[in-house]
Parts: C-alpha cells; structure tokens; sequence
C-alpha cells in the first residue's frame, strides 16, 4: 500500500544506516511478519496498539518518525541512490 512504502522507504533511507544488527533483525520482522500492511501503518500511527511482540525499540523510532514534528513534505519514496552512496 502506498501509505507504507512511504513511510516506510523514507523511515528507512533515514534509519537503517545506523541501526544496530539486532534493530534492523527487529525492523525486518516487522515489516515482513505481520499479514496485514494495514496492521503496520495503524501501529506506526498508534491508531491501534501493536501485538507486545512488536513494541520495541524499533517500532517506537518509526512511530516518531511517522509523528513527523517537522512537519516535512512526505509525498513519495525516496530515489534509491542513497542505497549505493
């Protein structure tokens, strides 16, 4: 869903690159584990709260991404250059 991979690619472009391995272990499942894409957005958004199995760390560095304080232009995914710098 586009809502996801917005979110998503963006919190990714700026996070995986200084996540420690067992944070990008915590991230991986979260975004592949879940059935439902759904799922993942309303628990970024805190919409809903999330299975205790995926409060942690991670998710609470993508639900303060997601509250985007800085109020900044979220609007499609990054360009995937930033994976080959």
């Amino acid at each position: 869903m586009l809502e996801n991979c917005i979110l998503l690619s963006l919190f990714a472009k700026e996070n995986l690159g200084r996540m420690r391995e067992e944070q990008l272990n915590r991230y991986d499942r979260l975004i592949n584990e879940p059935s439902n894409d759904w799922d993942i957005y309303y628990w970024a958004t805190e919409a809903k709260p999330a299975p205790a199995e995926f409060e942690h760390d991670v998710l609470a560095m993508l639900r303060e991404f997601a509250r985007n304080r800085n109020r900044e232009q979220r609007l499609r995914q990054p360009d995937l250059e930033y994976l080959f710098e």
